[in-house]
């Protein structure tokens, strides 16, 4: 087995974007609007309620904006019966116009270039040097949807989503958030212990989403500050993650909540690039992988990385696949950070065997054929099969067997199983990659099935499912050409 050492990946942590999400601070800010219309008035009160100095250039359709002008929403308002003029532009931070003909908007959106100025044209993506999206409004926090002008009512229709998903109250919350965010920065905290505040303050948001906070919670969560800033030694904190079998949507809330407050995560080869599009950007990463009989990192080497980083104040998450405690090697992991005295929690995740039976929908323990349900490796510390394994519960006709990392070892099992008195023709099926989109899955005896994996793709990981539980699989969900094909 080759030896392999930690390594900072430099993949994307965000994939392409069509345009760039800012939020533009336009409180006082002169802003030019040219134009009538409804998409100009609609404009119009969005910028007016951003707080922006507002330059309406309206030809001689003024009575549109009439309304806007006798009540505006804390905005200075201007409002001009004439069209536009370069000179406008002139100290202006955005210039915005709806403008039917397009070699006006070419030169509308020349001249306000000339001076400097980002320009949106409504309706002409062309001319435009930034878009508006659909808002969903709770301001202080903000949501924007864009499509990128491909289908504004798409965005309009996911808008409506958000709303239903946001409670009102969170408008409340956000600007509590931003009364208290002084006194937090004022004691000049560590980013961990400012970080764990705000978590505080976020989970408590968001189990009481429609109740407005009040006093006691302002007194409660600075005195959890104080409890926590007593306590800070600078030492980190390590979380263990189960990261599933690698379908994203299998992710528990607890385990994404980890991934969004790391500083840094030591991820495996098994672990999907959708479960890492969970985590928060600004965490560093570190492939520490394990390949079967291929390139590995030394489980020390992984244990001393894990201390060392905690021991300089991160919060180090330790990213496996399937199920920590499942074959994931948790165990040296949390003893290592024991003998060092670092706090550990473990966030169990959907282990690679309930992905597998899950995607088959197969019961692993149908109280007509299991009464019992056994996980063993089926790869030593040597590579070869254990030593140990217990073959009279193996045989065992009224147990379901789950075996991970068989591959190069079935042959043997099935030899001294069928020795102990398993049936040979024992139901047996082998998954590759359970729950991601490359799965495939093959059904067979004990008997038969191991000269029959070379059917299978020779990469990703292999679990094989033993037992007369499996009788009832949908041969249909077995197809492997049917599934390659599909």
């Amino acid at each position: 087995m080759t030896q392999r050492a930690p390594e900072s990946t430099t993949a994307r942590r965000i994939e392409r974007l069509a345009t760039l999400p800012l939020f533009h601070k336009l409180d006082g800010r002169k802003v030019v609007l040219a134009g009538t219309g409804e998409g100009a008035l609609w404009k119009a009160e969005l910028l007016a309620a951003s707080g922006a100095a507002l330059l309406i250039l309206a030809g001689e359709d003024t009575d549109l904006f009439d309304s806007l002008v006798a009540d505006p929403p804390a905005a200075e308002i201007t409002l001009r019966s004439r069209g536009w003029q370069p000179d406008d532009f002139a100290d202006a931070a955005l210039a915005i116009g709806e403008i039917d003909e397009d070699e006006e908007a070419r030169a509308f959106a020349a001249a306000a270039r000339q001076a400097g100025v980002p320009v949106n044209v409504v309706d002409k993506p062309e001319f435009c040097d930034f878009a508006f999206g659909s808002v969903v409004n709770r301001s202080p926090l903000v949501v924007a949807i864009s499509t990128d002008g491909a289908s504004p009512v798409f965005g309009q229709t996911i808008r409506t989503k958000i709303e239903a998903l946001l409670p009102a109250g969170l408008k409340d919350w956000a600007q509590a958030a931003k009364e208290w965010r002084p006194a937090v920065q004022a004691r000049d905290l560590p980013f961990a212990l400012r970080r764990a505040f705000w978590e505080k303050f976020t989970r408590r948001a968001m189990a009481e989403p429609d109740r407005a906070p009040q006093l006691h919670d302002e007194a409660e969560l600075f005195t959890a500050l104080d409890r926590l800033e007593s306590s800070h030694q600078g030492a980190g904190r390590v979380t263990l993650v189960g990261a599933g079998p690698g379908d994203p949507e299998l992710l528990t809330l607890k385990a994404i909540r980890a991934l969004q407050s790391a500083d840094i995560i030591l991820y495996d080869d098994l672990v999907s690039t959708g479960v890492l599009e969970f985590a928060r950007r600004e965490a560093k990463r570190m492939l520490v992988g394990k390949t079967g009989y291929g390139p590995s990192v030394k489980q020390d080497d992984i244990n001393t990385l894990i201390v060392s980083l905690a021991s300089h104040g991160k919060h180090v998450v330790r990213l496996k696949g399937g199920d920590p405690g499942i074959f994931g090697r948790a165990g040296e992991e949390i003893d290592a950070c024991a003998r060092a005295g670092i706090p550990v929690v473990m966030v169990p995740g959907i282990s690679a065997a309930q992905g597998a039976a899950a995607s088959l929908g197969l019961s692993l323990t149908h109280r007509d054929h299991a009464r019992r349900l056994q996980f063993v490796t089926g790869h030593a510390r040597t590579g070869t099969l254990p030593a140990d394994l217990d073959w009279q519960a193996l045989a065992d006709p009224h147990a379901t067997t789950v075996i991970y990392m068989a591959r190069n070892t079935l042959a043997a099992f099935r030899e001294q199983a069928i020795a102990a008195g398993l049936a040979p023709e024992t139901p047996a099926i082998a998954v590759v990659a359970a729950t991601q989109p490359g799965e495939a899955r093959l059904r067979a005896t004990i008997a038969t099935l191991p000269e029959r994996l070379g059917e299978l793709p020779p990469k990703g990981p292999l679990l094989v499912l033993i037992g007369r539980a499996l009788e009832g699989v949908a041969a249909e969900a077995l197809d492997l050409q049917t599934l390659r094909s599909a």
